[in-house]
């Protein structure tokens, strides 16, 4: 059996599972995640965010890319978000609270790629120089950049709450970085 064929058995018995228990998927007006959360995350296997956190499917919106890292691209994919939602008939939010989390981890294999600034420059759409900023080899320092990035970014709600968080990866423990706090101060 291929790895293509067991993952489409696991997911006869998911939907099987769906349609026991009359838990469907949603179509997009419902589909509001129960949480009220987007968190942003790295694709390391090891460090899932909806696992990390014990998200349950529909619960929140999770992005994933290579470091958990604010990219360009990442900024572009929150706005069609946003877009979705309005167009869905949904405030961005969906009313009351709701909260942005930057979840990096320890030995993330970004890291790995310091030593290859050419990558890296096309990955965060940034000139050379302007790495060191972007604190690749630190966790903690690059979940304070990210905050900083989008509490900069002037399409996101300044209600919405942000934080930023480092899973330790051989525990598995989350570790706070920046608190939980409004993206923007109110004017």
């Amino acid at each position: 059996m291929s790895n293509l064929d067991s993952m489409l058995e696991r997911n006869r018995d998911f939907a099987a599972r769906q349609s026991a228990t009359g838990t469907r998927i949603p179509s997009l007006p419902q589909a509001l995640p129960k949480v009220k959360a987007v968190i942003i995350g790295c694709a390391d296997m090891r460090v899932d965010p909806a696992h990390v956190l014990g998200i349950k499917p529909g619960e929140a919106v999770v992005m994933r890319n290579i470091g958990g890292r604010v990219t360009p691209g990442l900024l572009e994919e929150l706005g069609l978000l946003g877009r979705i939602g309005e167009v869905a008939g949904q405030a961005p939010g969906g009313g009351g609270e709701f909260h942005l989390v930057v979840l990096q981890h320890t030995d993330c294999g970004i890291t790995r790629l310091a030593g290859d600034p050419a990558m890296l420059t096309h990955y965060f759409l940034t000139q050379e120089e302007e790495l060191k900023k972007k604190k690749i080899t630190d966790p903690r320092a690059a979940v304070a950049v990210d905050v900083a990035l989008l509490r900069a970014t002037p399409g996101l709600p300044s209600e919405w709450l942000i934080s930023g968080l480092v899973c330790d990866t051989p525990t598995g423990l989350v570790e706070i970085v920046v608190p939980p706090a409004a993206l923007r101060r109110a004017a």
